[in-house]
């Protein structure tokens, strides 16, 4: 069993004060040890050296989704919360996972709930998973909510690890691309101009325009780096203010192709989370509240809060989305159906599928599309560098003729 390095003041019976470090499984666990010491604790902390081990470690998306199955499968055997967490530390393999487990099951075992000690760990835990496993906890239907939440973000993970392949082939052929021509205008043009200097003949226009752009590049290519931090640095300055940002948010989504993208990327998202919450029986207003958190698009956001103004007044969620004119059509008719019916939960849920399937399609219309015309591009710079060099070289022995 994992145990966790603790630094303690205490006073004895005669009403000394010591420190010193001692291990145990849960703070609980340190006191009684103290206690058996004769000792009155006055402060128990985690040692500095164990908060900064835990911290250094970054706990990724697909080690939620590992977790979270692991305790779905042990939960459905009507395993207790305790135990299961006891023997999921067993089998982690990664020790920043056996570390977050532990710290869990150590809250667990002072008398939290297990919703409240993963609320403690926000930045591993989102407002959805708490709210969802706080809801399992309070119903007693924990071991029916979390097969949807392991699958909520396998889910997720796929369309992320999806969308990253697509684009890694598109990214890998313009990086190729780039370094090509780089290549070719700072050390193959340059070899030309020592021949046109013996000749003494007129340069033509082209090779002079090539001739200039390789000594722009060799005189003032350093340039490109603080250029690109220039540029990251602008853009993580959009995004610290919430103005700038959601005007950047709205410009994305009006851009041609990949804006439809976007917007449905993040609708999905959106409807996923709303049909998990409704379907946990968490009323709509906080659903609502949860659901806009999840999803990036300020301007989306900004929406959405006027949505739950409009539902919170009595209109219909169908009929608050409608009116936003910022949704997909598709969104606020079938739910306008499901509230009829009593069913917008399960609509949700496989709206969110449709709109995931979308996503997908046309990033891979996109990539498709992208391939042969970056292909395509680099054929013609390449080319065009070659032949207009040739072309001058083939006009320079015409003369000498």
């Amino acid at each position: 069993m994992s145990v966790i390095y603790y630094e303690y003041q205490a006073c004895d019976v005669l009403g000394n004060m010591t420190k010193g470090q001692l291990s145990a499984e849960s703070e609980r666990e340190a006191v009684a040890q103290l206690q058996a010491r004769k000792l009155v604790p006055i402060s128990i902390k985690p040692s500095a050296r164990q908060a900064q081990h835990t911290r250094s470690s970054k706990i990724r998306n697909v080690d939620l989704v590992d977790f979270t199955n692991g305790l779905c499968t042990l939960v459905e055997a009507r395993v207790p919360i305790d135990k299961a967490l006891s023997l999921l530390e067993g089998i982690t393999e990664k020790e920043h996972m056996k570390r977050l487990v532990l710290e869990i099951r150590r809250d667990v075992k002072e008398g939290k709930s297990l919703a409240d000690a993963m609320e403690m760990r926000p930045e591993v835990f989102s407002k959805l998973y708490i709210n969802l496993v706080r809801a399992g906890e309070t119903g007693g239907i924990l071991d029916q909510l979390l097969p949807d939440l392991a699958n909520f973000l396998e889910t997720a993970e796929q369309t992320k690890k999806q969308i990253l392949a697509a684009l890694m082939y598109p990214i890998v052929l313009l990086l190729v691309g780039i370094m090509s021509v780089t290549l070719l205008l700072v050390f193959v043009v340059p070899q030309f101009t020592a021949m046109f200097e013996d000749v003494g003949t007129a340069i033509p226009a082209s090779a002079q325009f090539l001739l200039n752009l390789s000594a722009g590049i060799k005189s003032y290519g350093w340039l490109v780096a603080p250029i690109s931090g220039a540029l990251i640095y602008g853009w993580h300055w959009l995004n610290a203010d919430p103005e700038r940002k959601r005007a950047k948010d709205a410009k994305l989504l009006t851009l041609p192709l990949l804006g439809s993208v976007l917007l449905y990327k993040d609708v999905a998202i959106f409807t996923r989370t709303l049909g998990a919450l409704l379907g946990a029986g968490i009323p709509l207003i906080k659903g609502l509240r949860v659901a806009r958190e999840v999803i990036s698009n300020q301007e989306l956001i900004k929406h959405l809060v006027q949505v739950e103004e409009d539902v919170r007044g009595g209109a219909g969620l169908g009929v608050s989305l409608a009116r936003t004119r910022k949704f997909p059509v598709l969104l606020h008719q079938l739910v306008t159906v499901g509230e009829e019916s009593g069913r917008t939960s399960s609509i949700l849920k496989k709206l969110a599928k449709t709109f995931d399937t979308y996503v997908r399609d046309e990033m891979g219309r996109l990539v498709n599309a992208l391939q042969p015309a970056l292909i395509i591009l680099l054929g013609i710079a390449v080319g065009g560098i070659i032949m207009i060099m040739l072309s001058a070289v083939f006009s320079m022995n015409t003369v000498d003729f």
